[in-house]
């Protein structure tokens, strides 16, 4: 089996181990097979194919815990509406202008744009949303054949909910479902989970039966919580209790549930999602686009809850997101000490990567996927041990991110991609967002 080694000027190996200079990796296949001194690493693999990034740092892969590709057609659209707040949003702008416009073209466009995106800012893993009652069924895997043609490693899944009709739920759910077995046989870095929208555009029955059909089909379960005061005050209105009491219910919390956004949760409800064992996904950014607040993520965290970090299709440079996480927090609870870059790092990447199942992926260390990013080591002030996380998250750009590797396969290097055409990908999605803006060429 071929092998790569790469020297590097700093690893930033595993969170116990931390910063090591002029270290590289040896890649074999699709696994790091060696984290090691330059100096061993060229005695230990003469014969390796030698990537020289001594002016580098070596560093895991992000893992973007929350996406919805579609959503780069929407960047800049001018619309009549005025959303005033969060369900004027979803129902005056973002499902008619945006998600009921899909089709199995717009997705196909879209997707390829947003692997640009995520690969260029360092992301190597992402889990998506598709949310399009008009594009299914079929377009899962329209979006997967993308994906898997980009080289990224990807969960896919379509938001399910009965906001059109029973029945186009039914088929959401169906597609969910049909996708989750057509991956594993088709797919090589892209597999399928069952998703839900809300308990606002989902029944009760429906949010049971999506849960049963995840468990039938060993899946996971993901949904939108709580973004915003609407889904709290929806539930305590219909059913007297709050989304997180409902979902504890109806037996449908635990390990294996992603719960994405958290805003608006109260004490008892970080309580019992943390006894659940359930994951979560923050989107620091999209929270303050949408008005619907700051997440809880520190009492979260606190809880031991395991989260990552999401773009929700919006702004997709990681290291935006990451800085968003550092200091929103800090100024909405006055206190600098909360959410500490080495935190936040981690939710960047292996406790994002936990999040989302995935073992053995999010770290530099041996045994573990060969999910890899380069990034310029160019600092105006010393790099160590101790402020390596801060230098990264607050001071480092989607631009210093020079190589990215997935799975053992360059998808980029020195800054250009080797699995898209990065031109042609923006001219297919400026006309996708012609059409979807009814402009005309």
């Amino acid at each position: 089996m071929s092998q790569i080694v790469i020297f590097g000027k700093y690893v930033l190996t595993s969170f116990e181990e931390g910063l090591k200079e002029d270290w590289g990796i040896c890649v074999e296949g699709n696994l790091i097979r060696r984290v090691a001194s330059n100096e061993d690493l060229k005695r230990l693999y003469p014969r390796a194919d030698i990537i020289d990034a001594t002016d580098k740092i070596i560093a895991p892969g992000f893992v973007n815990g929350h996406m919805h590709m579609y959503g780069i057609l929407s960047h800049g659209i001018t619309v009549d509406a005025a959303p005033t707040e969060f369900t004027s949003f979803l129902e005056d702008f973002w499902w008619p202008y945006v998600e009921d416009q899909l089709d199995h073209e717009l997705i196909r466009a879209s997707t390829k744009m947003a692997c640009v995106e995520m690969i260029k800012s360092g992301i190597t893993t992402f889990y998506d949303c598709l949310e399009g009652p008009n594009s299914i069924p079929g377009a899962l895997r329209v979006a997967a054949e993308a994906v898997e043609e980009a080289g990224m490693r990807g969960i896919l899944s379509f938001e399910a909910c009965q906001r059109v009709s029973e029945s186009n739920g039914e088929l959401g759910l169906q597609e969910n479902l049909e996708f989750i077995e057509w991956a594993k046989n088709n797919c090589r870095l892209v597999s399928g989970i069952m998703c839900i929208h809300t308990t606002f555009t989902c029944s009760m029955d429906f949010i049971k039966k999506a849960k049963q059909l995840a468990q039938q089909a060993g899946s996971r379960i993901h949904m939108h919580l709580s973004e915003s005061v609407y889904e709290p005050e929806y539930c305590m209105g219909r059913y007297g209790k709050r989304p997180v009491e409902i979902y504890s219910d109806l037996d449908y919390l635990d390990e294996n549930v992603i719960a994405s956004q958290c805003v608006q949760l109260d004490s008892d409800e970080v309580i019992i999602l943390a006894r659940s064992g359930a994951k979560a996904v923050h989107m620091p950014l999209s929270n303050c686009e949408v008005g619907g607040g700051v997440a809880p993520v520190p009492d979260m965290l606190a809880r031991g809850m395991v989260i990552g970090l999401g773009t929700d299709g919006y702004i997709n440079n990681f290291f935006e997101v990451m800085r968003g996480a550092f200091l929103i927090h800090k100024a909405y609870r006055q206190n600098p000490q909360v959410m500490p870059a080495s935190v936040v790092y981690q939710m960047a990447t292996s406790m994002g990567a936990a999040a989302l199942g995935f073992e053995k992926l999010g770290e530099i260390r041996e045994g573990y996927l060969a999910d890899i990013i380069t990034l310029k080591a160019d600092f105006p002030t010393p790099l160590n041990r101790e402020n390596v996380y801060d230098q990264l998250v607050l001071f480092k750009s989607a631009g210093d991110v020079k190589d990215v590797m997935i799975d053992g396969k360059w998808v980029m290097r020195n800054r250009h991609l080797l699995t898209i055409n990065e031109k042609q990908a923006t001219n297919e999605c400026q006309e996708a967002a012609k059409k979807m803006w009814n402009l005309k060429s």
